[in-house]
């Protein structure tokens, strides 16, 4: 996946945000001030950090040796996803969705209604 790519469909998410607050290769992505990724721009190939559920979190480092404990991160919440062309796109999208999702379902509910159109929750 390329960065075009990568960023186009993070900034999609409802309220997302761009911010650098790491230094200005670490692209952080928050929805209402929480982050959901972490994209560092320049590495080689492109990495990202998401959050996970932590009983998934293991699994997915299992199928994936792509993906490892965040670096950086609590290892428990979060992985780093290594975009080598090993994950497919689809896959990598789900997992941006998971991440989102988890941070959405922090906020109070009232903030969750307005991000989903008066959806639900995520």
């Amino acid at each position: 996946m390329k960065l075009a790519a990568l960023k186009k469909y993070l900034a999609a998410k409802p309220g997302a945000a761009e911010d650098y607050p790491f230094g200005e290769n670490a692209l952080v992505y928050k929805v209402r001030g929480k982050m959901f990724a972490l994209v560092l721009e320049n590495s080689d190939p492109l990495t990202m950090n998401l959050k996970c559920a932590p009983d998934e979190a293991e699994m997915i480092r299992n199928m994936y040796p792509a993906v490892a404990p965040g670096y950086h991160m609590n290892k428990r919440h979060w992985n780093t996803v290594t975009l080598d062309g090993t994950i497919d796109t689809e896959t990598i999208h789900g997992m941006i969705d998971d991440s989102y999702d988890l941070v959405v379902k922090g906020l109070p509910k009232a903030v969750r209604e307005e991000l989903t159109g008066g959806r639900g929750s995520m």
